[in-house]
């Protein structure tokens, strides 16, 4: 399988493409917010000749979710959710233009809920649903045991941990979420993280301050 990280929004957050032989791919936390940006996603699928089959979102911060409406046109694909998050997708207009971004365009409403023990296939590829709640309540991350990597949005970043401070969030959860479903990963379990660089389960473990 192969996966890449791309940088959009004033948020640098990541998106994750990943695909495999078959060429289809699924399309993770769209960021693109920019018509540059729109285009430079739709360059990167056209040029590495993939299929897009599915939109998923880890959560649904709006820096997070500003290309769903984007992607999911462009590629008449459909939105795959955790169902605890509605309420971020349904109040999403109030909070990009807190924010700033007064050309959003909206979210379409998810056709699939994720839930915890699920696979979620493209290709002949398959991604293990781990709910992972407390950076926002319906927060997932996507493990693939054959590949040994995690997507796994804002929960662990290199050195640090989602903040807790938004609506939803709550710090003892996330916590929990971390060293009940991420921590018991193995140690080279290598995690690509919502914003900045990827790390290792190993290295967090060892050394994030937040775990100690």
């Amino acid at each position: 399988m192969e996966i890449s990280q791309i940088t959009f929004n004033p948020f640098q957050e990541n998106t994750f493409i990943l695909w495999d032989k078959t060429r289809e791919c699924i399309i993770i936390d769209p960021g693109c917010y920019e018509e540059n940006e729109k285009e430079y996603l739709r360059n990167f699928i056209e040029s590495n000749n993939l299929n897009p089959v599915k939109l998923i979102n880890t959560h649904c911060h709006i820096d997070h979710i500003l290309g769903n409406k984007f992607v999911s046109e462009e590629w008449n694909i459909d939105l795959y959710i955790h169902k605890e998050d509605i309420p971020l997708i349904e109040n999403a207009g109030e909070i990009a233009r807190t924010y700033g971004f007064t050309e959003y365009k909206g979210s379409p409403y998810p056709k699939y809920f994720l839930e915890e023990g699920e696979v979620l296939e493209f290709g002949n590829s398959k991604l293990n649903i781990l709910f992972t709640p407390g950076h926002s309540p319906g927060h997932i991350c996507l493990l693939n045991t054959e590949e040994n990597l995690i997507i796994a949005g804002d929960v662990l970043f290199n050195g640090s941990i989602g903040r807790t401070d938004l609506p939803g969030g709550d710090y003892d959860t996330l916590i929990n979420s971390i060293k009940t479903k991420l921590l018991c990963l193995q140690d080279d379990t290598e995690v690509f993280c919502g914003h900045g660089p990827s790390t290792t389960i190993g290295k967090e473990k060892f050394s994030n301050p937040f775990l100690q």
